[in-house]
């Protein structure tokens, strides 16, 4: 009996904590890295500790850093697992070709693939959320006849006009039969890449063929779908005014990085297109290249100037989706006058008058 118990004990605590890194795992696809795998993010630090401090990096390497350093800030226990290890393990667990159970703990390798199944499951899970979300806020907005069938991704992409406006590069006027035919047609001038950015990105989804920053990413259909994926579905349907919440710039810590809502920006081109399955290319669009130019837009501004306009774009998803706190304009007057403060004004009295009455 005792064997048993033991065992079930241990079973136990296996499936408890192979439970938890997998849930810690759903949040690196959302925060840490889209497309990165953990491994590479390991590999590329210790490459840096190895090399002198000096040394020059490519722009792939230094992105692999910046998600490392997102990682261990956003999972704060990997540096001491990381630590309890010797050098022939570690170098184990980053090749990843053992999965073992050591001293009623996970470990470190299984730990990794417990996270990368979570990471994985998260994308898949946002993905099939907003393929049946995004048909329903393309159908209420522009009514398309027939409508998007969520269920049969056929009836999207370029060969829906609706889906078609949303996708059409930002440089070229769906409007226009002859951009519409060549686009469809994959004719020279015409290839959709992901060196134009989809109409969806921009605010009423029209560039400024002068400005084209100007509104942009803040297309209605973003901040629906980061309101989906970050808050909840139902937040999702009402994206007009301010959002009714904390100052997230200054209270969560999920605003310490701008990627949670870049990823969106995959998500819902994908919904939009005809694709069936989840791939990294569609047609002539590699969503990489499409997420690190986004990730480099706010990460690599070419300026103060820049950077001043991508923190303003921030402030401005900010307000959107949580809204923001306006304790700190209360006049010391206001304050005086709320009850609580008040109450409190009054307790002191009456506690001053009893101790001072005979």
């Amino acid at each position: 009996m005792t064997t048993v118990a033991g065992v079930e004990f241990g079973f136990s605590l296996y499936s408890r904590q192979t439970n938890y890194y997998v849930a810690q795992g759903r949040a690196i696809r959302r925060v840490v890295t889209l497309f990165d795998s953990l491994e590479d993010l390991v590999t590329e630090n210790d490459r840096r500790y190895d090399d002198e401090e000096d040394a020059e990096t490519t722009l792939d390497q230094d992105r692999l850093q910046i998600g490392y350093v997102v990682f261990t800030n956003t999972m704060r226990w990997f540096h001491k697992k990381a630590a309890e290890l010797d050098y022939e393990e570690y170098g184990q667990m980053l090749k990843m070709v053992d999965f073992h159970y050591v001293n009623d703990c996970l470990g470190f390798t299984e730990l990794f693939f417990q996270l990368r199944q979570g990471a994985d499951a998260a994308r898949g899970d946002d993905t099939s959320k907003l393929k049946s979300l995004v048909s329903e806020w393309v159908n209420r907005e522009f009514k398309p006849d027939p409508p998007v069938d969520p269920d049969d991704k056929h009836s999207c992409g370029f060969t829906n006009d609706a889906c078609g406006r949303l996708l059409c590069p930002s440089e070229l006027d769906w409007n226009n039969p002859a951009v519409k035919a060549g686009i469809r047609d994959r004719a020279n001038g015409f290839i959709v890449t992901d060196l134009s950015f989809p109409a969806f990105v921009y605010e009423t989804y029209t560039a400024n063929p002068d400005d084209l920053e100007e509104g942009l990413f803040k297309g209605k259909i973003l901040l629906q779908a980061y309101k989906a994926v970050f808050t909840s579905p139902s937040s999702a349907k009402d994206v007009e005014g301010d959002g009714d919440g904390v100052d997230i710039i200054r209270n969560n810590r999920r605003a310490n990085r701008s990627s949670n809502a870049l990823k969106v920006k995959k998500h819902v081109r994908f919904a939009l297109s005809s694709v069936t399955s989840w791939w990294s290319v569609d047609g002539d669009f590699d969503y990489v290249q499409f997420w690190q130019i986004i990730v480099d837009f706010f990460e690599r501004p070419p300026g103060r100037e820049a950077q001043r306009r991508v923190n303003k774009l921030l402030e401005w998803w900010t307000r959107k989706v949580f809204g923001r706190s306006r304790r700190d304009d209360l006049s010391q007057t206001a304050r005086e006058k709320l009850s609580v403060n008040a109450l409190a004004r009054q307790r002191e009295a009456r506690a001053d008058a009893a101790f001072d009455s005979p």
